[in-house]
């Protein structure tokens, strides 16, 4: 009787700890059902590892941070001043700069260059803006009119390629830049030129030309370079750093 009753007992426990089991797994909250599967990535975010795409050619366009003044105004705080260069702006040499005629737009970016004159080969009159620039900013100028005309009616006068040397090889004028209607031709048979006191080979001389002159190239500014005499320009090697 006594194994009946313990065994009895038993039963009876282990059935009041089933349903209590089972009591606290209905109340407890359901469980929130499970994360849907992520959605396939979309073209663009497959792609997120490629290169980004080029930034804006800096050839054409230069920055200028904030605090510094422009022509044309000065950037306020945290914005930016577009500094654009002349039609065909190169350096030359340390000091020495060419280009083509520059209008108001390019008038920030030559104050960046710090100019101490400015040398025209061309024969109009300065435009009034570019000259209330160059006041404003203690930059002289220079201008020795050569006129433009087309082959075959080129004339190219020596003296005053001579006179733009004397201006050029003087340092107390630099930084200087040197320009014409376009930057090539009247601008390339000084820069011409002067590539002869640097020694330069003729073939050199050509090379540099035809870069700025393109498709424009004169074969009389060519033979003009090639026939220069050099001879009577005093110049120091020194001068430059080429």
């Amino acid at each position: 009787m006594r194994q009946d009753a313990a065994s009895l007992v038993e039963v009876l426990t282990a059935r009041r700890e089933d349903s209590v089991r089972h009591h606290r797994l209905k109340e407890r909250p359901p469980e929130p059902p499970a994360a849907a599967a992520a959605e396939p990535a979309s073209e663009e975010e497959e792609h997120t590892d490629a290169m980004p795409p080029p930034p804006p050619s800096c050839e054409a366009v230069l920055t200028r941070r904030e605090g510094e003044a422009a022509a044309g105004g000065t950037a306020g705080p945290g914005e930016e001043l577009l500094l654009v260069p002349p039609l065909n702006f190169a350096m030359v040499d340390h000091g020495v700069y060419r280009s083509g005629f520059p209008d108001v737009s390019n008038l920030p970016f030559l104050e960046s260059l710090r100019l101490r004159s400015v040398l025209c080969l061309c024969p109009e009159p300065y435009p009034e803006p570019n000259l209330e620039f160059l006041r404003a900013h203690g930059i002289t100028l220079f201008q020795l009119g050569i006129d433009g005309s087309k082959e075959p009616f080129v004339n190219i006068p020596e003296d005053r390629i001579r006179e733009a040397l004397k201006v050029i090889l003087d340092v107390r004028n630099h930084p200087v830049l040197i320009h014409c209607k376009r930057g090539k031709h009247r601008t390339g048979c000084v820069v011409g030129c002067l590539r002869k006191l640097q020694c330069w080979c003729l073939t050199s001389i050509f090379d540099e030309y035809q870069r700025f002159a393109a498709a424009k190239a004169r074969v009389s500014d060519l033979r003009f370079i090639e026939l220069f005499d050099i001879s009577s320009i005093k110049h120091t090697p020194g001068s430059f750093t080429c």
